[in-house]
C-alpha cells in the first residue's frame, strides 16, 4: 500500500487542500477539492477504493454542490446493473468450471509448438476475458501455463545428453562426475532459454487478459465507466454506446492488438526464426517435449469428465444472452426491443435488462436434470447459481467505485467545473485531432500504471468530455481511445491484477516487464489511435452529437442510431 510510505496522508492531504476552498470561494473550487482529494486517496491507497468512492455522498451535500438524494441516485444506475448482471453470469461460468473446459479444449486443438502454444494461450485468455473478469481468467490460465512449461522443461532434461550420462553412472560407487565444460555451458544455455520462454508465456497471458477485456462492453470495468459517463453527461445520446455498437469497433481492434502482441512476443522471447517457432523441422528432442506437454493438457481435460447438465445449461443461457444483446438494437435494422418493448419511440429495454433476465433464470433453473415424472421423492435440487456464491465472488467495491465515478461526473456538471476545465483547454484546438488523441491516450496509459484503471477512467473521462466539447471535437472521439488506453497498463506489476498474478510466480522481474512492454504499449496506442482516426474521420468535429447522433459514421458504429 502506497499510504504506508506516507503515514499521515489520511489527514495531511485534506488539510493542505483546504487552502483551495478558502482562497477560491466558488463552487468549481469546492468540487475540484473533492476530485483532487479522491484522486490522491486513490493513487496512494489511503483507504480502500470503494470507501474513497463514497466521499461525494458526504462532501457534495456539505459543500452545497448537490443534495444527498441526487448524489445517492448516482450510485446505482443502469451501468451498475449491467455490471452486476454480467458478473453474475461470469460467476456461474466459473462456478461450473466451464471456462477451464473451454481453455483446455482450445489448447488441444491448437497444439503445443512454441509459437502456436503462445497463440493458443493468448487466444483462450482473450476470449475468456471478453466475458469474465481479467483477474479470474489470468488466475486460471497462469497455473495451466506453468504446468505445461514445467513438463516441457522436465522432458527436455530427460532427453538431453547430460541427463543420460547422469543415469549411466554406477550409483554403488557414488562417484562424483566431473562435468564437461561444454556440456555445462550447453545446459546453462538451455536453462536460460527455458526461463526466457517462461517469461514470454507469463507475459502472453496477462497481455491477452488486458487486451481481451476491451472487446466487449462488459469485458472490462473501464468500458462500463465510459458508458455510464456517456449516459450521465449526455442523457439524450439515444443509447449511443451499447453492447452491439461497442463490439463492432472494439472486437476487430482487439484482434489486431492481440496479433501484434503475439508477433512482438515471438521477436522478444523466441527470436526471429518463425519457422522454428512454429515447429517446422523439429528434432526428436523437441517432438518429445511437445508430446509430453500435449499429454498434460489432455490429462487435465480428461479429469473434467463429460459435460454435466449444469455446464450445458450455463452454456445455453450464455449463448442466448449474447444473441439477445446483439439483436436488441443492432442499429442497421430494428431490434426486438425496438419492435416489442417500445413506447412513444423510446425503447424501455437496455442491455442491463437482458443480462438481469438471464441472471435471474440462473437462480431458478436447477443444476441437475429434474425428475418430476419419476415416482421417487423429488429432492431439492440446487440452482445453477446461489446467492452465497455470488456474494462471495462479487467485487462489491467496484460497484461502489463505479457509482462514485458517476457522482463525480454529476458534481462536476452541477458545479460548473467541467465547463471551466474545458474552457482552460481551448489552446488544444490549434493542434490536429489525431495528435490530441494520441497525447491524451499516452497520458491516461501512463497514469494507469500507478493507479487503478477504473479510478483513472473515472477521473479523466468527465474532464475529457468537457474538453472535447470546448474544442469542437466529438466526445466519443476522445473518450473511446482513452478508455481503451486505460486497459493497456502493461509495464508495472501494480498496474493491474493480471500483471501482479503473472509477476507473483517469480519468473519475471520488473525490468523484464518494463523493457518488453514499454515499446509494445506505445506501439499499440499508435495503432488503435490510427485505426480510430481512419474509421471515424467524420467524428473530428462535434456537431451537437450529444443530442443528435445521426452524424456518426456507419463505418465505425453501425449500431448507432
Amino acid at each position: 500500500m502506497l499510504a504506508s510510505c506516507f503515514p499521515g496522508s489520511s489527514w495531511v492531504c485534506p488539510s493542505v487542500l483546504c487552502v483551495l476552498i478558502v482562497c477560491v470561494l466558488f463552487q468549481e473550487a469546492k468540487c475540484g477539492y473533492v476530485i483532487i482529494l479522491m484522486a490522491l486517496f486513490w493513487c496512494m491507497e489511503v483507504l480502500p477504493l470503494g470507501v474513497t468512492a463514497l466521499f461525494p455522498v458526504v462532501l457534495f451535500p456539505l459543500m452545497n454542490i448537490m443534495d444527498s438524494t441526487k448524489v445517492c441516485m448516482e450510485y446505482l444506475k443502469d451501468s451498475n446493473m449491467l455490471f452486476l448482471g454480467g458478473l453474475m453470469v461470469a460467476i456461474a461460468v466459473e462456478h461450473w468450471n466451464l471456462h477451464k473446459r473451454i481453455a483446455l479444449r482450445v489448447l488441444l486443438i491448437v497444439g503445443v509448438r512454441p509459437a502456436l502454444l503462445i497463440m493458443g494461450f493468448m487466444s483462450v485468455t482473450a476470449f475468456l476475458s471478453m466475458w469474465i473478469s481479467n483477474t479470474a481468467t489470468t488466475a486460471m490460465m497462469i497455473p495451466i501455463a506453468q504446468a505445461v512449461l514445467d513438463q516441457l522443461h522436465k522432458s527436455e532434461q530427460e532427453t538431453s545428453p547430460v541427463g543420460h550420462v547422469a543415469e549411466s553412472i554406477n550409483k554403488a560407487f557414488e562417484l562424483q562426475e566431473v562435468p564437461d565444460k561444454s556440456d555445462a555451458s550447453q545446459e546453462t544455455q538451455k536453462q536460460e532459454k527455458h526461463l526466457t520462454f517462461c517469461k514470454g508465456m507469463s507475459l502472453s497471458v496477462c497481455y491477452a487478459a488486458s487486451i481481451g477485456g476491451i472487446a466487449t462492453l462488459t469485458g472490462s470495468t473501464p468500458n462500463l465507466v465510459m458508458k455510464g459517463q456517456m449516459d450521465a453527461l449526455f442523457p439524450t445520446n439515444n443509447n449511443v454506446v451499447n453492447f452491439a455498437s461497442w463490439f463492432m469497433f472494439a472486437f476487430p481492434t482487439m484482434l489486431l492488438l492481440l496479433a501484434l502482441s503475439w508477433i512482438w512476443l515471438q521477436i522478444m522471447f523466441l527470436g526471429f526464426d518463425f519457422r522454428k517457432n512454429l515447429g517446422f523441422g523439429a528434432n526428436a528432442s523437441m517432438k518429445a517435449k511437445q508430446k509430453m506437454a500435449y499429454r498434460i493438457i489432455k490429462d487435465e481435460h480428461k479429469k473434467l469428465g463429460s459435460m454435466r447438465f449444469a455446464e450445458i445449461a450455463v452454456t445455453v443461457l450464455f449463448l442466448i444472452l449474447v444473441v439477445l444483446w446483439f439483436t436488441r438494437d443492432p442499429g442497421f435494422i430494428p431490434g426486438w426491443a425496438t419492435n416489442v418493448f417500445n413506447k412513444n419511440g423510446e425503447s424501455y429495454v437496455t442491455d442491463a435488462t437482458v443480462v438481469m433476465f438471464i441472471s435471474l433464470l440462473m437462480f431458478l433453473i436447477p443444476s441437475e436434470i429434474p425428475t418430476y415424472l419419476c415416482h421417487n421423492r423429488i429432492p431439492v435440487l440446487p440452482a445453477l447459481l446461489d446467492w452465497k456464491t455470488v456474494n462471495q465472488k462479487m467485487p462489491w467495491n467496484i460497484v461502489i467505485l463505479l457509482g462514485g465515478g458517476f457522482a463525480l461526473a454529476k458534481g462536476s456538471e452541477e458545479s460548473g467545473l467541467s465547463e471551466w476545465l474545458g474552457s482552460k483547454l481551448t489552446p488544444l484546438q490549434n493542434m490536429s485531432s489525431p495528435i490530441i488523441v494520441l497525447l491524451l491516450c499516452l497520458l491516461v496509459a501512463t497514469f494507469t500504471e500507478c493507479t487503478s484503471n477504473v479510478a483513472t477512467t473515472t477521473l479523466f473521462l468527465p474532464i475529457l468530455a468537457a474538453m472535447a466539447q470546448t474544442i469542437c471535437l466529438n466526445p466519443l472521439y476522445v473518450m473511446l481511445p482513452c478508455t481503451l488506453s486505460a486497459s493497456l497498463a502493461f509495464m508495472l506489476p501494480v498496474a493491474t491484477p493480471p500483471n501482479a498474478i503473472a509477476f507473483s510466480y517469480g519468473q519475471l522481474k520488473v525490468i523484464d516487464m518494463v523493457s518488453s512492454r514499454a515499446p509494445l504499449r506505445f506501439s499499440l496506442t499508435l495503432v488503435f489511435t490510427f485505426l480510430l482516426f481512419c474509421l471515424s474521420f467524420s467524428l473530428t468535429r462535434y456537431y451537437r452529437v450529444a443530442v443528435n447522433t445521426s452524424t456518426l459514421p456507419a463505418g465505425l458504429y453501425v449500431g448507432f442510431p
